[in-house]
């Protein structure tokens, strides 16, 4: 029995025309000498379909998928004033969207990402910082790094977190910048004041019960006040019928231990006030 044989009676028990030089006798000759093949290689479903020429053809690529659309970022008024009434009066989505595509300044030139925030938006607590860094610019997300970290530990002390939960336990984490200026440098009064419409909305939105402001950008820019954190610290401020509580930035006390002693009190003082408020 030839290989030849053996391959043409398996085909044609499965149905596969074969187109040979052959004569037909000698094929029938061969198919009936290999009944036993043929048999043992039938499927057991019954004979397969004959495959016509054309479907054998190669199927056409599949057209790509295309990602979907982002939100278009909302039309905001040239003029300053517009602007703020137009932030003013967004919603959520609409926030994020013009934050995401937010030109009014020259930091979009150099942002890898937006920082538009994170937790949870009902929350009583509202932590204020002051402009992204590098790690923040990166991943797109307020306090990250050695200094999110230290962050949180504070968070836990008070039994506060930035997930998901009941709104009384959690935090809602902003910065005044929604961009990282180059080099980590300071922010810029212009560059403050194009991103102070966004904050104020967030804090609209959220209508938290007690405000944290940490480093000197942040109490500067929500007090307008030039006074020094040292100054100001140890004491209820208001930022629009908000209390405020003023203290040091988590990456100063990375480089200055001695003053975590007082941003523990500053803690408590929050913590106090929003215990006493009706």
């Amino acid at each position: 029995m030839s290989w030849d044989a053996r391959q043409r009676a398996m085909l044609e028990a499965m149905g596969l025309k074969v187109w040979a030089a052959t004569p037909p006798a000698a094929i029938e000759a061969e198919a009936e000498a290999e009944a036993d093949v043929a048999v043992a290689a039938a499927p057991v479903a019954g004979p397969a379909p004959a495959i016509t020429k054309a479907a054998a053809l190669p199927a056409p690529p599949a057209a790509p998928m295309r990602p979907p659309a982002a939100p278009a970022a909302p039309i905001i008024p040239a003029s300053s004033d517009e602007r703020g009434r137009a932030i003013a009066a967004m919603d959520w989505e609409a926030l994020r969207a013009s934050v995401a595509g937010c030109r009014a300044c020259g930091l979009c030139e150099s942002r890898r990402n937006t920082v538009f925030g994170v937790g949870n938006e009902r929350a009583h607590w509202m932590v204020v910082g002051e402009a992204p860094g590098e790690n923040e610019d990166l991943q797109g997300e307020p306090f990250v790094g050695q200094a999110g970290k230290l962050l949180d530990s504070m968070l836990r002390a008070l039994g506060l977190g930035r997930g998901e939960g009941p709104a009384e336990q959690q935090v809602y984490i902003a910065n005044t910048l929604k961009c990282r200026p180059p080099r980590n440098r300071n922010p810029e009064p212009q560059e403050l004041a194009q991103c102070e419409p966004y904050l104020d909305r967030q804090i609209a939105l959220i209508q938290p019960r007690i405000i944290l402001a940490m480093g000197r950008f942040a109490v500067q820019s929500l007090l307008r006040s030039s006074e020094p954190i040292g100054r100001l610290r140890g004491r209820v401020h208001e930022y629009q019928g908000v209390p405020l509580i003023v203290t040091y930035h988590p990456a100063y006390l990375l480089r200055n231990l001695a003053d975590k002693a007082r941003a523990w009190e500053d803690l408590c003082l929050a913590r106090a006030t929003l215990q006493a408020r009706p």
